[in-house]
C-alpha cells in the first residue's frame, strides 16, 4: 500500500507519514511516561527507535528498486535468521543452508543485479531481526504498551523535520497522503502492538519462524 505513494512523496515520505501516525495514535491511547525509567529499560527503546527507522526506510528504498517481490523475501531473510540463531537443531542449520542457496538463485547476482537494492533489502532484514530481539527486551523490562509507544514517539519526534523538509520539495497529494496514513494503520499499529504482546509469551525462534512461514 505505501509502495502506490511512492510516486508522488517518496519513500522517505511514506516512512515519516507512518511513523508519525503511529505516534498519534499510541500517544494518546497508552499515554506514555518519560519519566522513572531506568537505563536499562531506556537503551532498548532508543534501540527500536534507530531499528524502525531503518528497517522501514531500507525496506521502501529496496522496493523502489528491485521491485515488492524480491525485496519481501529477502527482508524475511531477518525473522529467518533470528529463528535459525536461537536453535541448534542440526535440521534448523539445514533449512538456513537451503534458504541461503535459494536467496542466491532467487537474486541471480550478475552484471545486470541491481547490487544496491538487494543490499538495502537485506539491510532491512537486519533490521527486522534486531527488531524482534529488541521487541522482546522491552516487553521484558517495561509494562505494557509503554516500551512501543515510548519509541514510536521519539521516533515521530526525529521524522518530523525531515518530513516538513521533504514535503517542502515533494508536494503531496490527498491520495498519497491517505495511502501512507493508511500504511501506518495497517502496517504499523497493528504489527506493533501485536508483537509486543506476542514476544512476551513466545521465544524468539519460534516468532520467528512463524513469521518467516507467514511470509
Amino acid at each position: 500500500m505505501g509502495a502506490m505513494a511512492f510516486p508522488t512523496i517518496g519513500p522517505v515520505g511514506v516512512v515519516a507519514v507512518r511513523q508519525i501516525v503511529a505516534a498519534l495514535i499510541l500517544i494518546p491511547t497508552v499515554r506514555p511516561k518519560f519519566r522513572g525509567l531506568r537505563k536499562d529499560q531506556w537503551l532498548p527503546i532508543l534501540g527500536l527507535v534507530v531499528v524502525l527507522s531503518v528497517m522501514n526506510l531500507s525496506l521502501y528504498e529496496a522496493i523502489e528498486r528491485i521491485g515488492l517481490g524480491l525485496a519481501v523475501t529477502l527482508e524475511f531473510l531477518g525473522p529467518l535468521t533470528v529463528a535459525v540463531a536461537s536453535s541448534r537443531r542440526a535440521l534448523d542449520i539445514a533449512c538456513a543452508v537451503l534458504a541461503g542457496v535459494g536467496v542466491v538463485v532467487l537474486t541471480n547476482p550478475g552484471s545486470t543485479t541491481d547490487i544496491v537494492g538487494v543490499t538495502l533489502a537485506l539491510l532491512a532484514a537486519t533490521a527486522w531481526g534486531l527488531y524482534i530481539l529488541l521487541n522482546r527486551t522491552i516487553g521484558q523490562r517495561v509494562p505494557g504498551l509503554q516500551g512501543t509507544a515510548l519509541a514510536s514517539t521519539v521516533t515521530a519526534v526525529a521524522w518530523t523535520p525531515i518530513a516538513i523538509a521533504w514535503f517542502t520539495t515533494h508536494r503531496p497529494t490527498a491520495a498519497a497522503l491517505a495511502l501512507a496514513v493508511a500504511c501506518g494503520l495497517m502496517s504499523s499499529i497493528t504489527p506493533y502492538v501485536a508483537d509486543m504482546f506476542a514476544l512476551r509469551r513466545v521465544p524468539t525462534h519460534i516468532f520467528g519462524t512463524f513469521t518467516s512461514v507467514a511470509g
